[in-house]
């Protein structure tokens, strides 16, 4: 089925949903999609399916949908550092100007860092944005979920405009005192989210680049405290530092184990 120019492929997915809709070959993707999230627990393959390929084309559109309904601020929420064994994580709260264009914004999992850093260094100068962090010995005592959220709070809550919409990826922020969407790959989706993910992204490594001219022997550096081969043979040879999260398996189990030569 093609609409709009968009393949859909009938032996990948059930296209009765969309031939149901009365007239469906006059309506745009928009339609269809409008029409198909009536019922979006049947249709979810199918809508997201059309979400990820409308935020291909524009990735403006969950912004300026809100800002035609009214709203004014629109701060896009993400987070980068949950995996890691060592470090912070950081969250970053980003308000973009309207209608704002800028080529390559998308995940900043999907770019490379020299392209991460280059739309860092334009975003800070073109947005509204705070940053949220929260340390190693934080995520010990509320579990690396909980610090996050709090660390989004942050953000969110020191943002010098008070946004009157906030679009997150992916986690619920239910004590907000704004409206909100946790929008699954949200970070691809919403120009917003894109931004705020490449900041707290590039905000986070350069963290982990100072760490790295410390303690070179980890490799901070390359890994950014991911939990690679390299970095687990590293904290067996040298020791277990005072910044990593003691209650993540890997860190806890080589302690336990007394697996460690430095």
């Amino acid at each position: 089925m093609e609409i709009e120019g968009f393949l859909i492929d009938s032996e990948v997915y059930d296209l009765s949903p969309i031939e149901s809709i009365p007239n469906y070959q006059f309506l745009s993707l928009e339609d269809i999609l409008s029409e198909l999230k009536k019922n979006y627990k049947k249709n979810k393959k199918l809508c997201e399916l059309i979400e990820m390929h409308l935020a291909t084309l524009d990735n403006m559109r969950y912004e300026r949908k809100l800002k035609n309904e009214g709203y004014k601020y629109i701060a896009g929420v993400d987070e980068v550092g949950r995996g890691p064994l060592c470090g912070p994580v950081v969250t970053c709260a980003c308000i973009l100007p309207d209608n704002y264009s800028l080529p390559g914004l998308t995940d900043s999992k999907k770019i490379s860092e020299k392209k991460r850093e280059e739309l860092y260094e334009i975003l800070i100068k073109d947005c509204i944005y705070s940053i949220g962090i929260k340390d190693n010995k934080r995520i010990d005592e509320i579990n690396i979920r909980e610090a996050t959220i709090e660390a989004m709070y942050d953000a969110i809550n020191n943002l010098s405009v008070k946004p009157d919409y906030v679009l997150i990826d992916a986690m619920e922020l239910p004590k907000l005192d704004m409206p909100y969407n946790a929008m699954i790959k949200g970070d691809f989706k919403s120009a917003s989210i894109s931004a705020a993910s490449i900041i707290a992204k590039v905000t986070r490594d350069r963290m982990m680049i100072e760490l790295d001219k410390k303690y070179p022997e980890y490799g901070y550096a390359k890994h950014k405290g991911y939990p690679t081969k390299d970095h687990i043979e590293a904290v067996k040879k040298y020791g277990v530092k005072d910044f990593y999260r003691f209650t993540f398996a890997p860190i806890n189990e080589i302690i336990n184990k007394g697996d460690i030569n430095g």
